[in-house]
């Protein structure tokens, strides 16, 4: 009895060692990453604008087509659920007021982030992950070249600003799956819809939006990095990063929603 809750002690103190020696690390490669992205810029030692342009274009320009189905169908699921709700109360204007607010406080920047997470936070890990275990990291090392700066500040600085972006695109086509269905299943007029979603929304609405996509878009690229420098054991190594690199960065962004949630809307 003795023996295994001795085991048991021993393998909870080695999984909270591991934990923290994550923790530092990732703090460390966080710290070299807001260097190379923000500050390195000002001191004459850019990024290169091509490999940010291509992590741009590979990171949200190629994400348009999937973010702007799904968030269209989600505001159109939105719609139909409150539409059955509310028409028995003969207030099936509010549609408009429910699937503004939702979309642009809490599942357009939700969603995008999920998606981007799934899509090019992997990416992200897999391709990094396949560097390491190939050694073209030492390879970059060895040639002076800063594999922070070459390789994780690109694809910081493309995620932070292409998931607001995306945000933006999301909230827009949110609304307008919404719009469809008040249209054409509860005969609301398309200027009086859009009338009352101006009137239901306030400012703050989207600025708080764009600030949760912003801070997605760090851990996305945050995570999926750092998972992708810590690959070990070859493809199945990739393998098991990559997967991580998804749960831990949905994990954490709906932690981090929880919290901007209630700093925001705490005294509403």
């Amino acid at each position: 009895m003795i023996h295994s809750i001795t085991q048991a002690l021993g393998a909870l103190g080695r999984k909270f060692i591991r934990v923290l020696q994550h923790l530092t690390n990732f703090t460390y490669l966080s710290k070299d990453s807001l260097k190379w992205t923000l500050v390195a810029p000002l001191q004459g030692k850019g990024l290169s604008m091509t490999d940010l342009a291509m992590q741009m274009v590979h990171i949200g320009v190629n994400s348009i087509p999937i973010v702007t189905i799904i968030t269209f169908l989600v505001g159109l699921i939105i719609a139909m659920q409150s539409a059955y709700q509310l028409e028995r109360f003969g207030a099936s204007i509010y549609v408009a007021d429910l699937v503004g607010v939702s979309i642009t406080r809490e599942l357009g920047p939700l969603i995008t982030a999920i998606i981007l997470a799934g899509r090019s936070g992997s990416a992200i890990t897999a391709e990094l992950g396949t560097m390491k275990v190939s050694e073209e990291i030492d390879a970059l090392t060895t040639m002076g070249i800063n594999p922070v700066k070459f390789l994780v500040a690109p694809r910081l600085l493309a995620m932070a600003i292409m998931v607001p972006c995306l945000t933006l695109l999301a909230d827009l086509m949110g609304i307008v799956g919404g719009m469809v269905l008040a249209i054409n299943a509860l005969d609301i007029d398309l200027t009086r819809y859009f009338m009352q979603t101006i009137n239901a929304l306030v400012f703050k609405d989207l600025i708080t939006g764009l600030i949760k996509s912003a801070v997605f878009a760090i851990i996305i690229a945050g995570v999926g990095c750092y998972q992708g420098f810590i690959v070990k054991g070859g493809a199945e190594g990739v393998g098991k990063s990559t997967t991580n690199s998804v749960v831990i960065s949905i994990f954490l962004i709906i932690l981090a929603d929880v919290v901007f949630t209630a700093l925001f809307y705490s005294t509403l």
